[in-house]
């Protein structure tokens, strides 16, 4: 459920109401014996929920959160549309905009794979998996008042599937959605067994088709399929109280929330106004924020983390580092190769890129030696494959054996290790030989096709400055090939569109992967994704062992068959070279004006759970003084 997990800290709250769930009991008890499908007041993927029926809180809240105060944050980039439903929603206005809707369900930050009711009080789905059945909240309504609906259900998963292309994707095996009550919808898949597609569907975020269908106060009708800078209507804990195009955001708590006293609201939404600040450039960011503008920041560069907080406020504690674990995800980040380009087809090619990469040299000389090597699409994870396959992962590749590269049952998986003179010169020639086996040589220090002359060439496209200055350290090592290299930074519209139309050599990519990976595996890699417009499979995998191998993962039974599939995906994704793997750091790290409170035990799997779970300290903030 790769595309949700990155929402779960921005979604609305969730859970249900204590005396619906209480009876939820007698309800299951009763439709079992009748021969139907039980409601329940949530699902798991594998194995059962934390929280029972009838629940009161999360454990990792403070019940007793005060309510109030202005937290400001940081966004990056810029933002010309209100719009979720349409593509090319840019910069970070998604984070704000998450707070106003809500979705049918949502997770909780201490659990794997599981979601709790959020509009919908229960949900149902046969044992086959053919279909799922969430029935809303009666007294769910939207900020004008109106009730959430099952129409506004039908409407927003329309919406999502025609305008949006990740969602589009996401939710192509919902064939049907119906109906069936005056408060419940179906959702009827493409088949049956897919035990990850009812909670997929709880992952939608609903929309109000009354409004959409409306006029806005010019007398404009409004379009769905387009952009739009008209504060939107949403059921959400919070609405857009004012905006700046393009600059700021400012969000205000609803006060007559409906969900404010649902048992997984209880410590969160804390804060009266969310206000973003959007910044283009990085180092203006930090600027403001170390001139407390803005009072939290994420901090993305090992080299700003190791030289630019020694600030007066941070040296006096009235600004706090602290670095959060990650156990939430893995990651793959590293340089794409576009293979639908003859070039790259050949994976003893993609590999002598590898050899060219020195991460131990640009680890040091960049990012202070705070990254370590990725290894695995999953890195991070127990998903990560390491060693040779043995077991049920071999099993599971045994059925694919004909179709992979041989060294996936003989070699354990390792990227090139430099940093070293010598280990640099032995790489390359290694990478040299690559390229010779491949059908390339040297003429007069150019890298060219022995048969037809035809230079080698590349461009490394990017639309981060930040992310330039890595190219740029490449580029040597690729022209020491015989290689001409370009690196190009263009502006984030037009890398979308070149993206898009799958126009690019190689980019710097990131697919971030939940602990229980599923159908987005198919947009990642899958051949039917490889063609379509917006995808995530940049690199343009069209390979039937790796579609075999994703679908078993998609139908695994338990929690060890997911993880020993994910593990074969992984092996023959890593030895396929479709990706030169860059670096990782396992913790989160930030810096605050210290003006806020936090459970005394953060979840599990919610990294810092900012800005979800915290609350305004008055006390803390009278000690800094006013903010400026």
């Amino acid at each position: 459920m790769g595309i949700s997990r990155r929402r779960v800290l921005q979604s609305g709250a969730a859970a249900a109401l204590a005396p619906a769930l209480h009876s939820l009991g007698g309800i299951a008890a009763a439709t079992a014996q009748a021969g139907e499908s039980p409601w329940r007041h949530g699902l798991s993927l594998f194995g059962d929920l934390k929280y029972p029926a009838g629940f009161k809180r999360f454990d990792y809240v403070n019940p007793d959160a005060p309510k109030g105060g202005v937290v400001r944050q940081i966004a990056v980039g810029t933002f010309d549309n209100f719009n979720i439903a349409v593509s090319g929603v840019k910069g970070s206005i998604a984070s704000a905009v998450a707070y106003v809707y809500e979705q049918l369900a949502t997770g909780a930050l201490d659990e794997v794979s599981t979601e709790y009711g959020l509009l919908a009080e229960s949900v149902s789905h046969p044992d086959d998996f053919s279909s799922v059945t969430y029935r809303l909240r009666a007294n769910a309504k939207w900020h004008d008042g109106k009730p959430v609906t099952a129409d506004d259900v039908i409407f927003s998963l329309d919406a999502f599937k025609q305008y949006h292309p990740q969602y589009s994707a996401y939710y192509r095996h919902v064939v049907k959605a119906e109906r069936i009550g005056e408060r419940d919808v179906k959702f009827t898949f493409d088949a049956p067994g897919n035990r990850e597609l009812p909670q997929i569907v709880g992952q939608l975020t609903i929309l109000p088709k009354h409004w959409w269908e409306g006029t806005d106060a010019e007398g404009r009708k409004r379009d769905i399929g387009q952009t739009t800078l008209e504060k939107p209507l949403g059921s959400g804990a919070y609405r857009i109280r004012d905006f700046v195009a393009g600059r700021s955001v400012t969000l205000e708590r609803v006060k007559d929330y409906w969900g404010a006293d649902l048992n997984v609201n209880v410590g969160r939404n804390n804060f009266d106004e969310l206000r973003y600040e959007y910044f283009r450039d990085g180092t203006v960011a930090l600027e403001a924020f170390k001139g407390d503008q803005v009072d939290w920041r994420t901090e993305n560069s090992a080299k700003n983390w190791a030289t630019a907080y020694d600030f007066p406020a941070a040296t006096e504690k009235r600004v706090l580092l602290e670095e959060f674990p990650n156990r939430a995800s893995g990651v793959m980040q590293g340089f794409a190769m576009n293979i639908r380009r003859d070039k790259f087809k050949d994976p003893r090619v993609r590999r002598a890129l590898n050899f060219a990469f020195d991460f131990e040299e640009i680890n040091k000389q960049l990012f202070f030696g705070q990254y370590t090597r990725i290894a695995s699409y999953f890195e991070g994870t127990e998903l990560a494959s390491s060693g040779l396959p043995t077991g049920k992962e071999l099993e599971i590749l045994e059925t694919v054996r004909a179709q992979v590269p041989p060294e996936v049952f003989t070699k354990p998986y390792t990227n090139p290790v430099g940093g070293s003179r010598e280990a640099v010169r032995d790489n390359l020639r290694e990478a040299v030989q690559l390229l010779k086996e491949a059908g390339y040589e040297v003429r007069d220090r150019k890298l060219v096709n022995a048969k037809t002359g035809a230079p080698f060439d590349i461009e490394l496209l990017g639309a981060d400055p930040n992310s330039e200055r890595v190219s740029l350290f490449y580029k040597p090592s690729l022209e020491r090939l015989g290689i001409a290299v370009n690196v190009r930074t263009i502006d984030p519209a037009q890398y979308e569109n070149r993206l898009r139309t799958w126009d690019f050599d190689i980019i710097i990519a990131l697919w971030g992967e939940s602990l229980s990976p599923g159908n987005e595996q198919r947009e990642f890699w899958g051949s039917a994704a490889a063609d379509m417009a917006g995808s995530r499979n940049v690199v343009g995998i069209k390979d039937p062992a790796i579609d075999t191998l994703i679908e078993r993962v998609i139908y695994t039974r338990d929690r060890d068959d997911l993880v020993a599939a994910t593990k074969a995906l992984d092996r023959v994704l890593l030895w396929s070279h479709y990706v030169v793997p860059q670096y990782t750091y396992s913790k989160v790290r930030t810096a605050r004006w210290d003006r806020f409170g936090r459970p005394d035990e953060l979840p599990k799997y919610g990294q810092s759970g900012w800005p979800l779970i915290w609350w305004y300290d008055a006390e803390r903030a009278a000690k800094l003084g006013r903010r400026t």
